[in-house]
């Protein structure tokens, strides 16, 4: 992982994260205690008191969840460093966690199940926690991407082999929710892996900000890296259903997945615009179609943010800035719509039938009283329909300029008041440059813009199996076999006398070993060997990992002497 040590303006945020986390888990552990008082006294004196305190906590936790939210939109710190004239996009925070111990527990869930000297295994579970330790700081790039998948992978391993289903080893983790900032603990792996699954899922996102806007690889890369924190996110929602943590509810993970989609889409727009946007009639039908579309999903996305129970945690400014781009882009399409009807009359030599075409897919219903053709043909009516989509666009401009300005937070951000400003006295002196005699007489109201795009985003499944991740406890045996779940013996040794050549018993299945068709009167059952027993050493030399041919080899390679097997039933 990174150094955590290093002073960069994300590692800030997260230390901050860190420290708020902690002021709030003592003001919830102060307001649980005074709630139990006020339910166990009757002396109306102290439950005066316990009620002022209380409402002291309450302001206190209410703040700290304030200051909670400011990071979650403390977008320049992970946006490009390039200078960018563009709306910033949102990343997710990571979740933070406590340290773990796993030394203690998995020693004596080794010495005690596996029968084995746990002292062997101290490399192992020590590269465990160094794992773990790295993927609470990990870089903003693939590697730190593989890194948490490679964790995530290996806790597929240790809860195998270390967390029987019907008892807990006494390992406790926990992980702060990203939006409350309470904690949640556990003391099985469910929490530790959805966790992870979520961080994967918000580092492609910080991933994402990161990218150059200004370049076409840059939009792409980050095009990509939204789509697969969606469908990491989508994953995590499919797969732990039941996770105590708010952040990763179903509902709200849905409220995450759709916003990254979103922010995706826009970046698609973004990219079909990054050289330039023609005043041409076409291209302009297009443009105005997938703007549409953006305009669409971030409204889709405010309307989720505002529904019951997402609304109580996810940040106020997500919702508002959701709203002020979903305003932003509508007006974005009325204008470039109005560009079309006032720029461009209808010539001699242009293709009138594939005009119409073109414009009348851009409406769900026309105006009463008007005809798609007769529009192109007739200059007053084009300037009049015109005029009516750039006073509908001017609407949408001064609405998001209008929360914007409600919203401290988004207030602060310096990019996002220059974008909306420059768009809005963009419609503005298009309006002023129209006549303006027969505003009076004009009535038409600008009808709504279908939606539509040529490239529709969608998630993108988590590729594990691309991240190769060896067994840390390999040494433990097959995991078929080595398991938490499965119980047996303590391995016995069996010493055989091999004097006529023959073993008396035959082998069968992959690793380890078993013993099958014993002969009950020969030497290796009178020394205690039964049907099924596994074979896991030879001689001293583990055993585990061998097939039948090669423990075969082994046993005939000693000859005449004793030989000396560990087995297990």
């Amino acid at each position: 992982g990174c150094n955590p040590l290093a002073e960069t303006g994300r590692s800030k945020l997260q230390n901050q994260r860190a420290v708020l986390n902690q002021q709030i888990l003592r003001a919830v552990r102060m307001r649980a205690g005074a709630e139990n008082l006020l339910r166990a006294t009757t002396n109306n004196k102290v439950r005066e008191q316990v009620l002022l305190e209380l409402s002291f906590v309450n302001s206190d936790l209410q703040i700290l969840k304030e200051e909670l939210e400011g990071l979650n939109i403390s977008v320049e710190v992970y946006q490009n460093a390039e200078e960018t004239f563009s709306i910033p996009l949102v990343p997710l925070g990571l979740k933070e966690t406590k340290d773990v111990d796993f030394s203690l527990p998995l020693k004596d869930f080794i010495l005690e199940h596996y029968s084995e000297d746990s002292s062997e295994y101290e490399d192992e579970i020590a590269d465990l926690m160094d794992l773990r330790q790295a993927c609470r700081t990990p870089s903003r790039d693939e590697a730190g991407i593989e890194m948490l998948i490679s964790y995530f992978l290996q806790l597929g391993y240790v809860e195998n082999r270390f967390f029987p289903p019907t008892r807990h080893i006494g390992v406790l983790f926990t992980w702060y929710d990203s939006f409350t900032g309470v904690p949640v603990c556990q003391q099985n792996l469910l929490l530790e892996k959805a966790s992870v699954l979520f961080n994967i899922g918000a580092l492609y996102t910080q991933i994402a900000t990161r990218c150059n806007r200004q370049t076409q690889a840059g939009l792409e890369n980050a095009v990509d890296a939204f789509q697969k924190a969606a469908g990491v996110l989508s994953y995590l929602k499919e797969t732990f259903t039941h996770t105590p943590s708010y952040d990763m509810s179903p509902a709200m993970l849905n409220v995450l997945v759709k916003m990254m989609l979103a922010q995706a889409q826009e970046c698609v727009f973004e990219q079909i615009g990054l050289s330039g946007i023609r005043n041409e009639f076409f291209t302009l039908v297009k443009m105005t179609q997938e703007v549409a579309k953006v305009g669409e999903v971030y409204m889709l996305v405010n309307i989720a943010m505002n529904q019951e129970p997402v609304k109580e945690n996810i940040p106020y400014s997500w919702s508002k800035l959701a709203q002020i781009k979903s305003d932003h882009y509508k007006a974005l399409a009325h204008y470039f719509i109005a560009t079309i009807l006032c720029d461009h009359e209808l010539q001699p030599s242009d293709d009138k039938d594939q005009q119409e075409k073109a414009l009348s897919q851009l409406y769900d219903c026309v105006p009463e009283g008007l005809m798609v053709l007769a529009v192109l043909k007739d200059k007053v009516q084009r300037k009049q329909l015109g005029k009516a989509h750039l006073r509908k666009a001017i609407v949408y401009h001064e609405e998001a300029l209008r929360v914007c300005g409600l919203c401290k937070k988004l207030r602060n951000i310096e990019v996002l008041q220059e974008v909306l400003t420059a768009a809005h006295k963009r419609s503005l002196f298009k309006y002023a440059q129209q006549e303006t005699e027969d505003d009076f007489l004009s009535l038409t109201q600008a009808p709504d813009i279908l939606p539509k795009t040529e490239h529709k985003v969608g998630t993108i499944a988590p590729q594990f199996s691309k991240v190769k991740v060896k067994d840390f406890f390999h040494k433990l045996g097959p995991l078929t076999v080595f398991s938490a779940k499965q119980r047996w013996t303590a391995p016995r040794t069996i010493r055989l006398h091999n004097e006529v050549g023959e073993l008396g018993f035959s082998l069968k299945g992959g690793s380890p070993v078993q013993v099958y068709c014993l002969d009950p009167v020969c030497s290796a059952a009178s020394a205690g060997l039964k049907e099924g027993d596994y074979i896991v050493s030879i001689d001293g030399m583990d055993c585990k990992w061998l097939g039948v041919n090669e423990v075969l080899e082994k046993l005939k390679s000693v000859g005449k002497q004793p030989i000396e097997l560990d087995v297990i039933s």
